[in-house]
């Protein structure tokens, strides 16, 4: 193989890897959602500590109140922290 083409070959899969987490941190999901908030249980959760959580994966999640809301794009889910349930929070659409 030439230089050239050694070089080309190289560059493109630097763009590549450079590329790839900012494409799935940015492609969040009802899926990957409901699986943040069942992955562990805490029961002094509140709706700060909630928002924060979901914020620091990747969620935009904002405190309103007594929930907190999840823009998923098409769908704004609304999660209230559970106390001592399974999981993290009860979810609404």
């Amino acid at each position: 193989m030439a230089w050239k083409e050694i070089r080309a070959l190289s560059l493109l899969t630097i763009i590549i890897l450079l590329a790839l987490p900012a494409v799935s941190a940015s492609g969040n999901s009802l899926s990957e959602l409901k699986s943040s908030i069942s992955s562990f249980d805490d029961p002094r959760m509140d709706i700060e500590d909630l928002a924060f959580y979901l914020a620091s994966h990747g969620f935009d999640a904002t405190p309103n109140g007594d929930c907190v809301e999840v823009d998923l794009g098409r769908h704004i889910y609304r999660l209230m922290p559970n106390g001592s349930a399974p999981g993290l929070a009860n979810m609404a659409a």
